[in-house]
């Protein structure tokens, strides 16, 4: 075993992190969709939207851990938690199934997502259906030389300006699993209706918004992998969010702890540093232990799926353990910061409301613990 990163890993994060630091220095948060691609244009420029795509069509052509360190520098670096997990999204649980199963047309789509130009969205979730895609609603009809959509999409992350939309839908009612299917759906079809961004707690960079497809006609070249597969090409790119993505988080954790460790060593009380009271320098203590922990299990499962072993309880491992120790430590850096972390002052605010979503996107804790559970031989 060796947990040293090479120095390739070493330069490229540090190239990134000091290139996200210079872009996004001056950066707000923003929900205007305008305001939002560009930010999404600096990203690009840094190649953050291509990482794990093939060179050919302008991509890195990163692996899985390759591109999980990637995400990491961009995390620790970008103050906008939002704009990270967008790019993640569109890179993982969009960009990678379109790489993996798409056809000539498809493929031809991944050039203009790799270099930004084309945002995607992953319109999966449903009200009825969210980590049980045999729930889904959303129909497609076979008709011509293509599919007709019908049903909405509940939650798409990046739907406000996205240009694409990756999405699953029913070819076959009495197939169960085997009757969901798999689409690239660009925006510009006719029947395509995206509804206002929602309004949430944190992740305020990443604009959402229902996804409606309304007699939707898409040519049969946009189908992702063979019609009925589509239960196992989101099983796919949900081993690549679930172990990639989280990364970003990693990141937030050690700039979060950093600016935890400066507050304690400043901050004083009863006449010295609070950092030199017991009770907070074991809760700083738990928090490096909760990252570190993390950090171990994400890296270990993304160099699975780099190796070609989609290790499902590695992966669940790894998610879970990411989301709880970010919400945990933001839990804990509100209290060490007292009364001015609960200001917006100092952010801290913010990357706990960033946060608290981990434990339910690219599926719940509860989940994850069944996965966990069911791969222990329960």
């Amino acid at each position: 075993m060796d947990f040293d990163p090479s120095p390739v890993q070493r330069a490229r994060c540090a190239e990134i992190g000091a290139a996200v630091s210079e872009r996004f220095a001056d950066h707000v948060t923003s929900a205007d969709p305008e305001s939002a691609r560009l930010a999404w244009k600096d990203a690009a420029d840094i190649g953050l939207t291509g990482l794990c795509l093939p060179e050919e069509y302008g991509g890195a052509g990163l692996g899985a851990l390759d591109t999980a360190l990637a995400l990491e520098a961009f995390g620790r670096s970008c103050p906008d938690m939002g704009l990270v997990f967008g790019v993640a999204a569109h890179l993982l649980s969009c960009a990678v199934p379109v790489r993996e199963f798409g056809t000539e047309a498809a493929l031809g789509l991944l050039s203009g997502m790799a270099a930004g130009e084309l945002i995607a969205g992953n319109a999966m979730t449903e009200d009825e259906a969210g980590s049980d895609i045999s729930r889904i609603r959303t129909t497609a009809t076979r008709r011509g030389g293509g599919y007709v959509l019908d049903g909405e999409k509940s939650f798409v992350s990046n739907a406000p300006i996205a240009d694409v939309y990756v999405t699953y839908a029913v070819t076959d009612a009495s197939a169960g699993f085997l009757g969901v299917s798999a689409f690239a759906v660009p925006r510009e079809l006719s029947g395509v209706e995206v509804g206002p961004p929602l309004q949430k707690a944190g992740l305020q960079g990443c604009l959402a918004a229902r996804v409606r497809f309304d007699g939707c006609e898409v040519p049969a070249e946009f189908m992702l992998g063979e019609e009925g597969s589509g239960a196992a090409i989101f099983q796919h790119s949900m081993a690549w969010e679930r172990g990639c993505l989280f990364a970003g988080y990693l990141g937030l954790m050690e700039r979060q702890l950093e600016e935890c460790v400066n507050r304690v060593k400043q901050r004083r009380q009863f006449g010295r540093r609070i950092a030199d009271f017991q009770a907070v320098s074991h809760r700083i203590a738990r928090m490096r232990q909760r990252l570190e922990g993390a950090r171990l299990l994400l890296y270990r499962a993304c160099w699975l799926l780099e190796q070609g072993r989609t290790d499902v309880r590695a992966i669940a491992l790894s998610k879970t353990a990411v989301s709880e120790a970010a919400v945990a430590n933001s839990l804990d850096a509100m209290q060490l910061f007292g009364s001015a972390g609960y200001l917006a002052d100092h952010g801290i605010e913010q990357q706990l409301r960033d946060c608290l979503p981990t434990t339910i996107f690219s599926g719940t804790t509860e989940i994850q613990l069944e996965l966990i559970a069911r791969e222990s031989g329960l």
